[in-house]
């Protein structure tokens, strides 16, 4: 299977700096020991995912949460460790000004507020060499005639212009959506149809990104791939895992079928190469699981699901297509999904030099333990610090 091999063996996927810092709940934010203290520290576990794995070569950065002095600096020790620094994720939804929404806000003074702070992200991507702006927008309404729908539309949009003139020629914005929360009643980019309209009208610099947290019980986020793919408009993932809501579980957790289903898309819509400039990320925070060997999890749970899509017979599956044949189609389906695709992924990285079982091999690394022994004194860092 040599297109198969060299399609697993190209596959990146970024791993988020804020997941490797404490995190919890709503209610409580959970210590664990050997956290990062700051943003090297982040890099540094990064790095050592990248090192078992051998397919998270980048780093997501969170702003102001991963505030340097010298981005520049930061980015020159990422690249001592192996890694690069790559999506900048903006912050509009944790000061006091933002409780009425940030760019979406009623008040002009707030609304310039968080486009300035827009704007400094991509001065942050100017001097980490970032190309990606990733844009997430708590606004909304809680309750009916809080504030005018169409006019909180026109805000965003002239926010979105502004930041989107701002970009150099080789940076793009990738614009999130979330049903709800923490906005209960309208939310202003509550859907893939809401961001694909902003992005449209933008111009080809603006991406959509699909959070696969992000959507109501039942939605077919698989459509929405195959859609925004076909419209050369998706730009990026937030891979997780939930049962409800947003839980930002570890990717293929909850439901490996659907990622499953989403990678096939992927590789149907010949955008699983890196060269097809779509950003494969995780987006999830670890409660109550120690963070890296979560992170080595999700990241090897995303590689099965690949592998699976990409073993189906396509020509089978085309035949029994075209033949109206349901059961047979679906079972072409199913056979890819139920085969274990665990030792070509061992042989492939065995191949390029690295342990078969990433987790074993991060067990036995005593990484753990040096950590624990090393990052004693100093301020934890964690969800949003």
């Amino acid at each position: 299977m040599p297109d198969v091999r060299a399609a697993l063996r190209a596959q990146r996927i970024e791993t988020p700096s804020w997941a490797y810092a404490n995190s919890g709940t709503r209610f409580k934010v959970f210590s664990q020991a050997g956290v990062p203290r700051d943003p090297y520290e982040k890099i540094a576990d990064a790095a050592t995912v990248h090192r078992f794995t051998g397919v998270a070569p980048t780093v997501s950065l969170h702003y102001p949460w991963d505030a340097v002095d010298d981005f520049g600096k930061l980015a020159a020790y990422a690249q001592d460790l192996g890694v690069t620094l790559g999506v900048v994720n903006s912050n509009v939804f944790q000061d006091d000004d933002y409780k009425l929404g940030s760019v979406t806000n009623p008040d002009p003074r707030v609304r310039r507020k968080a486009t300035d702070h827009l704007l400094a992200c991509v001065d942050v991507m100017d001097a980490t060499g970032s190309q990606d702006l990733k844009l997430w927008f708590s606004d909304g309404t809680n309750y009916p005639g809080q504030d005018d729908i169409r006019s909180r539309q026109d805000r965003l949009a002239a926010a979105l212009r502004e930041v989107y003139d701002r970009l150099g020629d080789d940076q793009r914005i990738l614009l999130e959506y979330k049903l709800f929360e923490p906005a209960f009643y309208t939310t202003d980019v509550p859907d893939w149809g809401t961001a694909y309209a902003h992005t449209l009208e933008l111009g080809p610099k603006a991406q959509v990104v699909i959070d696969t947290g992000h959507h109501a019980p039942g939605t077919n986020i698989e459509f929405i791939v195959a859609f925004l793919l076909r419209q050369a408009k998706l730009g990026a993932f937030d891979f997780n895992s939930r049962f409800y809501a947003d839980d930002d579980l570890m990717a293929g957790a909850a439901d490996p079928f659907q990622l499953f289903r989403i990678m096939y898309e992927i590789v149907r819509g010949g955008a699983l190469d890196p060269a097809s400039g779509i950003t494969f990320m995780l987006d999830q925070c670890h409660n109550i699981e120690a963070k890296i060997p979560a992170i080595i999890r999700s990241v090897t749970n995303i590689q099965e699901a690949t592998a699976k899509a990409l073993i189906v017979d396509g020509d089978a599956l085309a035949a029994a297509q075209a033949q109206g044949d349901v059961l047979a189609a679906n079972a072409v389906f199913m056979d890819a999904f139920s085969s274990d695709v665990r030792p070509l992924l061992a042989e492939i990285r065995a191949e390029q030099g690295l342990d078969p079982d990433p987790h074993a091999a991060y067990k036995r690394s005593g990484y753990a333990e040096k950590i624990v022994a090393e990052r004693i004194g100093g301020v934890q860092a964690g969800w949003g610090a």
